[in-house]
């Protein structure tokens, strides 16, 4: 996911005219029509980089748009790259460049001990929304075994007042056996 703050270089509480500013000030830079008699390398590469500039605009402008956005990329702000490390680089390459124009930022790989990447690991599966469909389903489950068998014993207990099973069951093997006998 694209870090739409960084693409358009202002801080997450930034207000919307300085939203508005940082968009106009790249939209300008990287216009295509600005790069049209460029080589065709360059023209690409500032179209790719006008349409993030354009698409972090529309996200960060818009009220609605930006709260989602901010509640996701809360959750999902660090992502783990192919070499396990954790990067805040949008673009997910290595040099922190972006398209080898400059364009990107650096990666810092996220320093930490393995015991906190594994807690952070574990924390992010725990909470999950198939993990915590999966736990309510486990918890209904169990809730409704548990009822059945509660229920069993108590619907015995009823029918046999004064008995238990086991005494129950000794009556069942004496009648049998003085049936044999008889």
């Amino acid at each position: 996911m694209v870090n739409h703050y960084q693409v358009l270089g202002v801080t997450r509480n930034a207000t919307k005219k300085e939203v508005k500013d940082a968009f106009r000030r790249l939209a300008i830079k990287y216009h295509p029509d600005k790069h049209a008699q460029s080589p065709d390398h360059v023209r690409r590469n500032a179209t790719v980089r006008f349409k993030l500039v354009s698409e972090a605009y529309e996200v960060l402008n818009d009220d609605l748009k930006r709260a989602s956005y901010n509640a996701v990329s809360d959750s999902d702000f660090f992502r783990r790259t192919s070499s396990g490390s954790y990067s805040s680089n949008p673009y997910g390459n290595r040099g922190g460049k972006a398209y080898g124009y400059g364009y990107g930022y650096s990666g810092k790989s996220r320093q930490s001990s393995s015991f906190r990447s594994g807690f952070d690991l574990t924390f992010r599966y725990l909470t999950t929304r198939a993990f915590l469909l999966n736990l309510a389903l486990a918890g209904g489950m169990y809730f409704a075994f548990t009822a059945i068998d509660t229920s069993g014993e108590t619907l015995w207990k009823m029918r046999n007042s004064g008995k238990s099973f086991e005494e129950a069951m000794e009556s069942i093997e004496k009648s049998k056996t003085h049936k044999d006998e008889g």
